[in-house]
């Protein structure tokens, strides 16, 4: 099990799709392809080549959620990896592995409780700032405790973004405030879904909210499914599309909630088990009724 779940599966990349009814009537449908969680370390040729090939899907707008690189030799291999889709309109946050290289853990220690606050944070030891350059000088929004407009074909999209709430890094009375109804979307990032950001974002008119950070799970079982999510979000929306708050809630308002299970893995647990890593194209359509 421990061979397949650290050779083969971790390697078996999957594209997921779904349909998202979230586009004003009449709208053109809108391609985004949603990565995270690469937690790139050199040698990963194989992620690489893969998340390269994406670019034929021919996303209207990259979205990363965070979590790219674990190590300081990989920010350019990332950028690469990326390549074509650099040219194409992007949206991205951080992760706290984006800032801090991983450290070994117990795993098992993910049953009980998160790794939030798992060290007193110095200052961080891998190159963010380089990221971000990158990413940014290709045109992608920053969106990490940031508002912005960003213009998908003929669509105006309004973005509000914040950073990793697992370290404590998220300000969301930065970006507080209703959106913009006339926007044609309400989209906000982040890295871990935390019920009390997601919350925030739907509480401001936010209609369709992309996040990362649980792996899935990374080990799931048979019958069982997710067993951690390592962060506030319930086991049953580790990952996938979903709504939030979850329907039969009575909430007023809702959004579309989708978590991705990630391409990567910590370099120190790396291993996956009935939870593939993926990417995921999400196919915005016009909402009915």
């Amino acid at each position: 099990m421990l061979g397949y779940a650290s050779v083969i599966e971790r390697n078996w990349f999957v594209l997921r799709r779904y349909d998202v009814p979230v586009l004003p009537p009449g709208a053109r449908p809108l391609r985004v392809l949603h990565i995270s969680d690469a937690h790139l370390t050199p040698g990963r040729h194989r992620m690489m080549s893969w998340l390269r090939s994406l670019d034929a899907l021919e996303p209207d707008l990259v979205v990363n959620t965070g979590d790219s690189i674990s190590h300081r030799d990989s920010v350019g291999p990332f950028l690469e990896a990326l390549g074509p889709l650099l040219d194409r309109p992007g949206v991205f946050v951080y992760g706290s592995n984006d800032m801090y290289a991983p450290t070994p853990k117990n795993p098992l220690r993910y049953l009980w409780r998160t790794s939030a606050r798992d060290r007193d944070l110095g200052p961080p030891n891998l190159p963010w700032a380089d990221l971000g350059a990158g990413l940014t000088a290709a045109g992608w929004l920053d969106a990490n405790n940031r508002r912005g407009r960003i213009k998908v074909g003929q669509a105006d999209i309004e973005v509000g973004g914040v950073h990793d709430s697992h370290i404590e890094f998220d300000r969301y009375d930065r970006i507080a405030g209703p959106t913009d109804p006339a926007a044609d979307l309400r989209l906000g990032v982040m890295h871990s879904p935390e019920p009390t950001l997601l919350d925030a974002f739907v509480a401001d008119g936010y209609d369709l909210l992309l996040a990362g950070h649980t792996h899935g799970g990374q080990l799931r079982l048979p019958g069982v499914g997710t067993l951690v999510t390592n962060c506030g979000i319930d086991r049953a929306r580790a990952s996938g599309l979903h709504r939030h708050p979850p329907d039969g809630t009575g909430a007023s308002r809702q959004a579309w909630l989708h978590v991705s299970a990630g391409l990567g893995t910590s370099p120190w647990a790396p291993a996956r088990f009935y939870c593939r890593p993926e990417a995921t194209l999400l196919t915005l359509v016009p909402s009915i009724g």
